[in-house]
């Protein structure tokens, strides 16, 4: 059981950044890097929440799925913390330090900012939720009013107007057509004329009768001139109201014929208008059914960004709730970078003498090495040069050799008597000084040694001296 736990420890800090050669000389750094190993696999544990909620809110997957990118992410992101933490070596210096320092939590910072943003979201998910339907419904009315101002639905209004005042002239049987004031307007004149004409004659009649009865005018009863002349203007009047009764009968019955064609158009105008104002009405839903469709299942990540700044907006207590928390993934994150910046600066460990060391040590050896196969070549090119030049200068004293018994065998020939001449083909005569037998001689060992000193190392074969 205590290897077990040794082994999860020792692998923790060899994911920190630390030599398992050096960890048995200095077990006291042990615990240090077991404890950046935990960092790290803290941040990526971090890193799979996070990529999980994210590809699960952007994409709708299932959820074992989005656990297995999310941790896929996570391995990412533990071998790019890793790649940071190895690249920090101690290092005293401050400038140093710093060059190494910023662009490492410049991209912790990034990662940091990538990570928690999923997990804010994820906490906050139900005022996000609701926060989402105010906007969708917010976003639904604006689509609508924006195909109402659309000048494919330009003239609905105007329409719809239209068919309302034809079913109220059809219902009403024309007496609501606005464009028949003129006709009753002469209805109504002529209403007033008999009306007047009406009272006129109503005096005038009573006028006649008082005359008549003889209480009023003359006084006298009976029909005197007086009675006449007012039964006169009495018959006159009534003349007059038949002319105006006759001149309202025409004003309305011109008016009824008015609003029964009237009443006939619009009926006939009705039918196409509505039919015009269903296909409107039609392709006007069907587009608005379109983006609610789309408006409803539009939950994604930017829309849930959009909402949680709109909740920081309003309310400053979730704002600063929602910087603290991303501040606290953040330092989850660049924690590793900065307990390796931290620990620079303190006094070098034993580990780290010994890292120093065994990396130093590690160089000169391979100098050494490298120094001694130098030296070993150098050698073998220097025995064989030096075996090239005796096995040419054994070839020079040969070839000078035979050169010296040409030249005493000629000069012998030359010192014996001349034989009796006997007829034979003419030669060519050779001078004393020709030398042909002993350049040919020369030339054809000169050929051989160019051809033995092309030869490969290998294919070479020592003399022994």
């Amino acid at each position: 059981m205590r290897g077990r736990p040794g082994r999860i420890g020792n692998g923790m800090a060899v994911l920190a950044g630390a030599r398992p050669d050096l960890l048995g000389a200095a077990p006291g750094a042990r615990a240090r890097f077991v404890a950046l190993g935990g960092v790290l696999l803290s941040t990526g544990g971090l890193a799979a929440v996070s990529a999980a909620f994210a590809v699960h809110m952007a994409l709708g997957v299932w959820w074992p799925f989005a656990l297995l990118v999310g941790l896929g992410w996570g391995a990412v992101v533990v071998n790019l913390d890793r790649m940071l933490l190895v690249g920090m070596a101690h290092d005293s210096s401050l400038k140093r330090n710093i060059a190494l320092a910023v662009p490492r939590l410049g991209l912790a910072i990034i990662l940091g900012v990538v990570i928690s943003t999923p997990l804010t979201l994820q906490v906050f998910h139900k005022e996000i939720d609701t926060e989402i339907v105010t906007m969708q419904a917010e976003a639904a009315d604006a689509y609508r009013a924006e195909l109402e101002t659309d000048t494919r639905f330009a003239g609905l209004p105007e329409l719809r107007e239209r068919i309302a005042s034809q079913e109220a002239i059809v219902a009403s049987g024309g007496r609501s057509d606005e464009g028949l004031a003129v006709v009753r307007a002469e209805v109504t004149t002529q209403q007033a004329a008999l009306d007047q004409a009406l009272a006129l004659s109503q005096q005038l009649e009573a006028k006649a009768q008082c005359e008549l009865d003889g209480t009023c005018g003359t006084g006298d009863a009976g029909t005197g001139a007086a009675y006449l002349q007012a039964r006169a203007a009495a018959d006159a009047q009534a003349d007059v109201v038949r002319t105006a009764r006759a001149d309202l009968e025409a004003a309305v019955a011109a008016a009824t014929a008015a609003e029964a064609r009237s009443a006939q158009l619009a009926g006939s105008s009705l039918g196409t208008d509505k039919a015009e104002l269903e296909r409107l009405t039609a392709e006007q839903d069907r587009l608005q059914a379109a983006f609610d469709t789309e408006n409803e299942g539009s939950g994604g990540i930017l829309l849930r960004l959009e909402a949680l700044d709109r909740l920081g907006d309003e309310n400053a207590t979730l704002a600063a709730a929602q910087f603290m928390l991303s501040l606290l993934f953040m330092s989850v994150e660049i924690l590793p970078v900065l307990m390796k910046l931290m620990l620079n600066f303190s006094p070098k460990t034993s580990y780290d003498r010994l890292a120093e060391l065994r990396d130093t040590g590690d160089i000169e050896v391979e100098e050494l090495a490298q120094q001694s196969r130098l030296t070993v070549a150098q050698a073998k090119e220097e025995l064989l040069v030096m075996a090239e030049r005796e096995r040419i200068e054994r070839q020079k004293a040969v070839i000078q050799e035979r050169r010296r018994a040409a030249i005493a065998e000629l000069a012998r020939r030359r010192a014996e008597p001349a034989p009796a001449p006997v007829e034979e083909p003419a030669e060519p005569s050779r001078p004393l000084w020709d030398t042909g037998p002993i350049l040919e001689l020369a030339r054809n060992a000169a050929v051989r040694t160019v051809r033995s000193v092309r030869r490969r190392p290998s294919d070479r074969v020592p003399t022994a001296v």
